[in-house]
């Protein structure tokens, strides 16, 4: 009776109501806290079990979209590669076929490149954000020093989830995918058209009768060959200066590809 008495009141509070196991140990200790809830120094950044399970579904997250992306640039590829064995059949089919197949799906291939610029505009973002989780959080933990959350110190990756931004401009990125692939595309065009004007179905002459062969309508042949010259310059312009801007420009990570002093 007087065991039962006193478990009773050890349960029980000032003011006799009942109290749980973790009430119990309030009352009589202070708060009591979880195995995650350990004390933090003033500026020490989180690195509990919640915070590393919330970084991980970000980071697969962050994969699943430039994956996505990635996919979305290898479909407009593959339309401008398709595209382009269609124009060169119907070309060459026989020999009173013209050349403006070739000519329009050159112009074709060209809003191809403008969409994927664009596409690999998106792409970009979501690569810069998975990127930065690798170099950021996964790379001191296969190093041993445990997770360690860069709290901000001007963090690009915060920054970029508050103020959402293109991470390359319209240009650069043309540059990319010409050098990736469209300007292989362009330069395959380009020699099938003058191979069109000049050695199909036979061989031309005189310079006079493949400029002849080279009109499209009202747009005289020396003209459609001028400008499609200049195009193609223009293109390989555009890679090599995307080229060697993307070699000198290390400032998108440097917050994290530099080394820390001490380190």
């Amino acid at each position: 009776m007087a065991a039962s008495l006193s478990r009773r009141y050890a349960s029980t509070g000032a003011n006799g109501r009942l109290l749980s196991g973790d009430a119990v140990g309030e009352a009589a200790y202070g708060p009591v806290m979880s195995d995650d809830e350990v004390p933090q120094k003033a500026g020490e950044p989180i690195a509990g079990s919640k915070e590393i399970g919330a970084l991980a579904h970000l980071y697969r997250a962050e994969v699943y979209r430039s994956t996505i992306w990635r996919q979305r640039l290898d479909m407009t590829t593959n339309w401008a590669v398709v595209s382009t064995g269609i124009a060169l059949s119907v070309s060459f089919a026989s020999a009173t076929a013209s050349p403006l197949p070739i000519v329009l799906v050159g112009m074709l291939t060209v809003m191809f490149l403008f969409l994927e610029a664009r596409r690999y505009r998106y792409f970009m973002v979501w690569k810069f954000r998975a990127r930065l989780l690798e170099l950021a959080v996964m790379v001191p933990i296969l190093r041993g020093r445990g997770a360690i959350i860069p709290q901000d110190r001007g963090s690009a990756l915060s920054d970029d989830y508050i103020h959402p931004r293109h991470r390359i401009s319209s240009f650069r990125a043309m540059g990319q995918r010409l050098r990736r692939n469209y300007l292989w595309i362009f330069i395959i065009q380009y020699a099938a058209y003058l191979a069109k004007i000049w050695i199909h179905p036979i061989e031309a002459s005189s310079i006079e009768q493949a400029l002849e062969r080279a009109h499209i309508g009202a747009i005289p042949g020396w003209l459609a060959i001028i400008l499609g010259t200049c195009l193609l310059i223009f293109f390989i312009t555009l890679t090599a200066w995307a080229w060697v801007s993307e070699k000198a420009d290390k400032t998108k990570m440097a917050d994290y590809l530099d080394p820390e002093p001490g380190v």
